[in-house]
């Protein structure tokens, strides 16, 4: 039986069935690379070189972010998002005693606009309801998910140049 989403206590309550998550391991850095690439290739686009150069630039780009990741998040959740035994995606979650920290989603192209991306964030904001824990998240100043945070009821806490700070708070139940 394949893992559920690993730090649930009970099973998930807005992810099809049909999607589950496995640990990633070092058999997966190829599927990583390519998923990375695809999130990025439309900004590289515009860059002067050939997709062979866009290529090599953007698997260097995954290699620096694995390696911050590993660094700086070394106790996170790094889960393949998985859909009838395919990889679709990555999920990658760091949890201290106040916080839940998105530090990374990203689906294959495919899998973008389905949904899918609303339900695991929903999915993490009901764990952070139920554990009365912020969500915290840094997006780039460019990507278009940053409306997307909003609209799920982030809140931009910090301008740190690159990237914007926001956090979600769970209500407070009278």
């Amino acid at each position: 039986m394949p893992e559920n989403w690993l730090a649930f206590k009970n099973e998930p309550k807005q992810i099809p069935s049909d999607i589950y998550f496995e640990a990633i391991s070092t058999k997966d850095m190829a599927f990583l690379a390519e998923l990375y690439c695809s999130t990025r290739w439309e900004e590289v686009r515009q860059a002067p070189w050939d997709d062979q150069q866009r290529i090599d630039f953007l698997n260097q780009q995954f290699e620096a972010q694995h390696q911050h990741y590993s660094t700086h998040y070394p106790n996170a959740e790094k889960l393949l998002i998985k859909k009838d035994s395919r990889n679709i995606g990555r999920i990658y979650v760091d949890r201290d005693a106040v916080s839940i920290c998105l530090i990374d989603v990203a689906l294959l192209t495919a899998e973008r606009g389905t949904g899918l991306g609303s339900l695991l964030l929903k999915e993490l904001l009901l764990e952070a309801q139920e554990t009365s824990k912020k969500v915290v998240i840094h997006v780039e100043n460019f990507n278009p998910a940053y409306q997307w945070y909003l609209r799920h009821g982030f809140e931009q806490v910090e301008d740190k140049g690159v990237y914007q700070y926001m956090e979600w708070y769970p209500k407070k139940i009278k």
